[in-house]
């Protein structure tokens, strides 16, 4: 009888450890979540990110002032003919 019970016990004790700390357990499960959540609030960022680019390639395409503002912002480009005049910045 007492080796009935202690074998019982012993399986049981090894489905519990199962059920908790295995591969498909309640602590790989949360850690699976945590990583969902975080892969869903990274999606969003990116969904957003893709929508502003695409609003400014439509931007650019549907209108050449636009490209021509964001060449002159972010290259420094000058039409032909235009002064270009570089004020620095001075720390007093």
């Amino acid at each position: 009888m007492k080796v009935l019970v202690a074998s019982a016990l012993i399986v049981l004790l090894w489905l519990q450890y199962g059920l908790w700390f295995g591969q498909s357990g309640h602590f790989a499960r949360e850690r699976m979540h945590k990583q969902l959540t975080q892969q869903q609030q990274r999606v969003e960022v990116l969904q957003q990110r893709n929508q502003i680019l695409l609003a400014e390639v439509v931007a650019m395409k549907g209108d050449q002032s636009v490209l021509e503002a964001r060449a002159r912002r972010d290259l420094g480009m000058v039409k032909t003919g235009e002064v270009f005049y570089l004020i620095p910045d001075v720390d007093l």
